[in-house]
């Protein structure tokens, strides 16, 4: 039987959330779908900035094969301003978002 390593198969995100009051949040994850839900409170693990400002939406993402360097977009991403990051979110297609199936 052969051996696949985990490391082959993971992916990592990098990701923005619009909060309920309109600001926006930045993280990184494995799991797309259990992060939102954890900034949701639906499962435990959210992050504190995101506690106050449920619900929170899911507007952009991007996918890594490595840890590294969705914690280095992360990065740069936060160091955006505002205007900046509602320029990237709608430089994505919302068919990229609509489309997704968290639990790939």
């Amino acid at each position: 039987m052969m051996q696949v390593n985990k490391m082959d198969h993971e992916r990592y995100f990098t990701y923005i959330l619009r909060c309920a009051d309109g600001s926006l949040y930045c993280g990184w994850t494995t799991n797309l779908e259990k992060r939102v839900d954890a900034h949701n409170g639906l499962i435990t693990g959210g992050a504190k900035y995101t506690k106050g400002r449920r619900p929170v939406t899911m507007v952009y993402y991007e996918s890594f094969l490595q840890k590294q360097e969705a914690q280095s977009r992360e990065y740069a991403i936060k160091r955006l301003n505002k205007a900046q990051k509602l320029r990237l979110i709608a430089s994505a297609t919302m068919d990229t978002l609509e489309n997704i199936n968290l639990s790939e």
